[in-house]
This record gives C-alpha cells, sequence and structure tokens, in this order.
C-alpha cells in the first residue's frame, strides 16, 4: 500500500480515472508524531574506530497524509537540540557548545518536506530542507512505511523507519582533532536515523 507518490504530468493524467484505493484513501487526514513511541538519532564514527550513537529525547513534528494524491503528503520536524543524548554528560555538553550545535543559540534543529517519491514497494524518498544553526540544504531520507494499526486507546497509527547521510560539515558542524596515528576524531560522514509512529488528529 503506498502513501508517496511520483509526481509528473502524465502520471497525473493516467491516474486521474482511475479509482483511489480504499485501503490507502483511509489513511488521508492529519498526524501528530508520538515522541513517546519515536526515535530520531545518529550514528558517527569515533576515533576512525568504532561508532558513537546519541538520540535527541525531545522533538515534534507533523503528517500530512493524502490518500487521493500520495505525492501531495508532507512531513515537518523539530528537534530540540539541548535533548542529545550520547550516554556520557560531558560529551553531550561539548555537542551542546559552539564547537558543534551551539544549542543555546540555535535550539532547534527542523525538516519541512518538499517532495515525496515512492521507490518501490513500501519504500520511499522524502526530500526537503534540513536546517541545522543557521545553514538550510536539502536532504533525502530513505523511508519504509510499516503499516497502520489502532492502539488500545483507539488512537489509529502510522509508523516509518528510515535514514540518511550527511556530512555535517555542511551544516557549519566543523569542530575535530587530529589523531597522533593519522586521521580524526570525529567523522564529517553522520547517519541519521529515524523510526516514526504517528497518531492521526480526530476530525
Amino acid at each position: 500500500m503506498g502513501l508517496f507518490g511520483r509526481k509528473n504530468t502524465e502520471s497525473a493524467v493516467a491516474t486521474a480515472t482511475l479509482p483511489v484505493d480504499p485501503a490507502l484513501a483511509a489513511l488521508t487526514g492529519d498526524y501528530t508524531i508520538d515522541p513517546a513511541h519515536s526515535s530520531i538519532g545518529f550514528t558517527v564514527r569515533h576515533a576512525m574506530v568504532t561508532n558513537v550513537r546519541g538520540t535527541f529525547a525531545e522533538h515534534e513534528g507533523s503528517l500530512k497524509l493524502d490518500g487521493a494524491d500520495p505525492g501531495a503528503s508532507t512531513a515537518s520536524i523539530d528537534v530540540k537540540i539541548a535533548s542529545i543524548d550520547t550516554g556520557i554528560g560531558d560529551r553531550d555538553g561539548h555537542l551542546r557548545s559552539g564547537d558543534f550545535f551551539d544549542a543555546e543559540q540555535f535550539p532547534l534543529m527542523s525538516f519541512r518536506s518538499t517532495s515525496a517519491e515512492q521507490l518501490g514497494g513500501d519504500k520511499y524518498r522524502i526530500t526537503g530542507d534540513l536546517t541545522i544553526k543557521d545553514v538550510t540544504k536539502p536532504l533525502s531520507i530513505d523511508l519504509e512505511f510499516n503499516g497502520t494499526a489502532t492502539d488500545v486507546y483507539g488512537n489509529e497509527r502510522v509508523g516509518f523507519e528510515g535514514s540518511a547521510e550527511i556530512l555535517r560539515s555542511a551544516w557549519g558542524l566543523t569542530w575535530n582533532a587530529a589523531l597522533e596515528t593519522g586521521g580524526v576524531m570525529v567523522s564529517d560522514k553522520v547517519k541519521l536515523n529515524f523510526d516514526i509512529s504517528a497518531i492521526k488528529n480526530a476530525a
């Protein structure tokens, strides 16, 4: 069952007369991301030999799903930088400082989608603008649609998981330290990880 479709003039004409899949149409509506059951995190190589993983504990966002025109679906996410957690307090403090995110001056990291396309089956790619500090650049996130469910409280949920890779230097996160054995302390490449559960808003 698809959520996002590639938008172009030919496909719009071709599908205009086709009936909408009832199961897909039922997903149409506004959704709020449930932070208690969602995770936004990252993985970065440390000292050239191991990975450091972290999460952002505080975030909020929304999805707008359009079953009749899946390509019109959108996503919006805001992440509180100060909520970064790698499991080591001193390291988290360094990441919040001016060497990295400068959380006091730039408290939020945000993503606003601009387009989406289906890659096949339940796999999608959503593209938008990622803002970190005062830099905004395009980012594409590969996603897998995990389906829908009604939870024990009667909430209608949708689920997605996905990832993207960025070069942190492109967003002005350039701090590093050289190692005596060669290489650097922190890799430029960072993998972003998303595990999203969203609840459909009441009509």
